[in-house]
């Protein structure tokens, strides 16, 4: 299954009745996954497939198999196939990809700040043994 939200703002965009830009960038990275996606690829470069998955320990197979699908066709990442035994498939975060960078670093900004502000520290789902090099 695709993002809704996405699914739902590239139709209305297809189909005239777009509402703001705003939307349409929100659509392209939503999804449970696709902003630490993004910032892992950005951050430390090209990732296998299963490398994503130890990263994401609670992600389905299904569910990032569709996020970085989703991804690729909205141009944000590539998806590199290499020959070789075993088969090697790489993902990368393209340059319209990192042109969103700014705007998620400013919502982390913005989200460490309200954090601090609730006095809330949060677990997060993402595994950092699993970073290249830890």
């Amino acid at each position: 299954m695709t993002d809704a939200a996405r699914e739902d703002v590239l139709n209305r965009l297809e189909n005239g009745d777009y509402s703001c830009a705003k939307e349409f960038t929100l659509a392209m990275f939503a999804g449970k996954w696709k902003l630490i996606i993004l910032c892992q690829l950005n951050e430390h470069g090209a990732y296998r497939f299963n490398e994503l998955r130890r990263l994401l320990p609670k992600v389905t197979h299904k569910v990032l198999t569709n996020q970085l699908r989703e991804m690729t066709q909205d141009q944000l990442i590539t998806r590199t196939v290499e020959q070789e035994k075993p088969l090697k498939v790489i993902y990368t975060i393209t340059p319209l990809g990192q042109s969103l960078m700014p705007i998620i670093d400013a919502m982390c900004d913005w989200g460490d700040a309200r954090l601090a502000q609730l006095q809330v520290t949060p677990h997060f789902s993402a595994n950092e043994a699993a970073l290249p090099g830890a």
